[in-house]
């Protein structure tokens, strides 16, 4: 079966809801903005506890993954992705959820083939990529910019 370009681009705005971009946008800014001041608030708290900055940060940032792992284990990251879209892709959250969300759905396959081969299924990518990244930028700045 051919189909034309023309006749394709009918087909795809059937199928293709329209989405109500100002309001999506705003609900990622609201979702975005609560996960990012419930972020500082854990870190306020652990400064409270005579923390030095740098260790109140790391703590902080292994309090996100911890919470993220557990909602979306609890199936609840994705409720709140749902309404959210875009702002909960907040780097530390989002990383937790995408490795988080892979590992329970390839649990059943076992340890080694499943959880341990395809944990990083959907962050695999980001990672390979920030790594080459800064390899790269690294080696523009040493030779070129130093």
């Amino acid at each position: 079966m051919s189909i034309s370009k023309q006749q394709y681009d009918v087909m795809v705005k059937k199928a293709s809801p329209n989405s109500k971009s100002a309001k999506d946008i705003a609900k990622a800014f609201v979702i975005g903005g609560l996960i990012c001041c419930i972020g500082q608030g854990i870190n306020d708290i652990y400064s409270r506890f005579d923390l030095d900055e740098k260790t109140a940060a790391a703590w902080t940032s292994i309090t996100l993954v911890l919470i993220s792992a557990v909602l979306t284990g609890l199936g609840l990251y994705e409720k709140i992705a749902k309404h959210g879209g875009a702002g909960t892709l907040v780097p530390i959250t989002g990383f937790a959820n995408a490795v988080s969300s892979s590992a329970l759905e390839f649990k059943s396959e076992g340890l080694v083939l499943g959880l341990g081969a395809k944990i990083f299924t959907i962050a695999g990518p980001v990672i390979l990529y920030g790594t080459a990244a800064s390899v790269i930028y690294g080696l523009i700045y040493y030779f070129f910019l130093r």
